[in-house]
């Protein structure tokens, strides 16, 4: 971030202290289940430095979550199907990076920077803001909040997992369905999208049961793209995407 985007919120650009309030707020609920990674880890076989470089390195929620809960379900001998579980969910970020390449300007250090908080949140907070300056500002703060308390609350729910006992009784294996379901929920608004999340979820439910943890999402992701990609019931009528996706403007 340049020297001008990091300097004092003044009272003559309301749209910069809207970016830091969203941004701070956002960082602060995201941060709070990192707890639940941090238990659910430790509870599917990892160690505490292993939960934390996990967080550290990979540091995409889903794809954590994925990576721990085909481990946490098959051992070692799921490895294959947890990497390429975690790698699925991340190819979204890929989307989000060429989005966000002009809010972050050009320069080698800055991007790869940049590369490593380019996620849900940091995204949909950037572009939700309404001016340049604003737009840069809520993605560095948002990312780099959210990295920081992410990594902090991972260590304590890693430390607290004996005390919590098994993190499913309290119900925290569903935070992160239950977050990439909000996502998903306000684009199923017309027959295709409804569809192909349906169908997905059928093939997932009925493949679980019998085949090896992974196995099933990555199948089922399989299916998604091919009812998506044939466009069964798509019309010209379909309604688009809805006014209150704040990440819809410009998306490729």
């Amino acid at each position: 971030m340049s020297p001008a985007d990091t300097s004092p919120v003044g009272a003559a650009d309301p749209h910069a202290r809207r970016a830091w309030r969203q941004a701070l707020s956002v960082a602060l609920a995201t941060s709070a289940y990192g707890v639940s990674f941090g238990a659910l880890a430790v509870a599917s076989g990892l160690d505490v430095w292993q939960t934390c470089v996990l967080s550290l390195l990979m540091f995409t929620g889903g794809s954590q979550y994925a990576f721990v809960g085909v481990i946490g379900a098959g051992g070692i001998a799921a490895a294959p199907a947890a990497i390429a579980s975690a790698g699925l969910l991340g190819v979204r970020n890929v989307a989000y990076g060429m989005r966000m390449s002009p809010v972050i300007g050009p320069g080698a250090l800055r991007r790869a920077a940049a590369a490593h908080v380019t996620i849900d949140e940091s995204t949909a907070v950037s572009l939700a803001q309404t001016t340049p300056r604003a737009r840069t500002l809520g993605f560095w703060l948002t990312g780099f909040a959210i990295y920081i308390g992410w990594n902090l609350t991972t260590l304590v729910g890693a430390l607290l997992g004996d005390v919590l006992g098994d993190p499913r009784a309290w119900g925290l294996d569903a935070a992160a369905a239950a977050a990439f379901l909000a996502l998903l929920w306000p684009r199923l608004r017309g027959r295709q999208a409804i569809a192909v999340g349906a169908a997905a979820a059928v093939v997932a439910t009925v493949l679980t049961p019998g085949l090896m943890p992974g196995l099933p999402v990555l199948i089922a992701a399989v299916v998604a793209i091919a009812v998506g990609w044939a466009n069964w019931l798509g019309d010209a009528t379909s309604p688009g995407e809805p006014e209150d996706v704040p990440e819809r403007e410009g998306l490729p």
